[in-house]
């Protein structure tokens, strides 16, 4: 399987299962209505190890545009149309995970009142909006997100990287960047993951659905793009035999 499918899959799981963990908690009548924030952490995830496993041994499964910029940068891809495949399926695997939940929850969508709500599904939004506030916690939650999985799999790392659990810890580490960073933007870290699901909230006939917060939009696509590479870079400077 080449990249560009490989990513569509593997992206496409990810939003699904993460975005539809976000609907099980915030949608009207869902069994898992209310569940919290350690629920859609956990979701969250687990919806990269899902995604990761599936098709990790095909291209890698970067599922991040964010995390390509990062392997980019490091070496670890070649190319500038390489790393322009991984976004296309990356975006489109995106689009294609949110449109799936919004056919799984079209019933709760039309029981939901609250506007923001229905976005908060697809999309990320700041806790208190404030634009240099809000892109700097993109920047640092994604910087820890990308130098971690450069940690786990430079080959000089004799635990993950030989032991085959780098793609489980990468979920742990999803996991504890949503509850420990997640709180001020709902951690976006993946351009993908937000920009791809809030074009198609603007597109899907979802039942009284408000704006796509287009002004805020740009946030959590530059700062992980600022962040991923930030991380490339001080990796590299750090470790520089890797």
């Amino acid at each position: 399987m080449s990249i560009i499918p490989a990513e569509i899959i593997g992206t496409g799981l990810l939003v699904l299962l993460g975005d539809g963990v976000v609907a099980a908690v915030l949608l009207a009548q869902s069994k898992a209505q209310n569940s919290g924030w350690v629920v859609i952490t956990f979701g969250w995830g687990f919806a990269v190890m899902v995604g990761a496993y599936a098709v990790g041994q095909y291209d890698g499964a970067h599922l991040n545009p964010a995390v390509t910029v990062g392997l980019w940068i490091n070496g670890n891809i070649h190319g500038v149309g390489t790393a322009i495949k991984y976004f296309v399926g990356e975006f489109i695997g995106a689009g294609v995970g949110a449109t799936l939940v919004f056919a799984a929850y079209y019933l709760h969508f039309r029981e939901t009142e609250d506007p923001g709500l229905k976005l908060a599904v697809f999309s990320t939004g700041p806790a208190i909006r404030n634009t240099a506030a809000n892109l700097l916690t993109e920047i640092i939650a994604t910087f820890v997100l990308v130098f971690g999985i450069l940690a786990f799999i430079q080959p000089g790392n004799k635990g993950p990287a030989s032991s085959g659990l780098t793609t489980l810890l990468v979920a742990f580490l999803v996991v504890s960047i949503g509850m420990s960073l997640g709180g001020p933007t709902g951690y976006a870290i993946n351009p993908a993951r937000d920009l791809g699901p809030r074009i198609m909230h603007a597109i899907l006939p979802i039942p009284g659905k408000g704006t796509s917060d287009w002004g805020y939009a740009w946030i959590p696509v530059l700062g992980p793009l600022i962040g991923g590479a930030i991380a490339a870079l001080v990796f590299g400077a750090t470790f520089p035999s890797t």
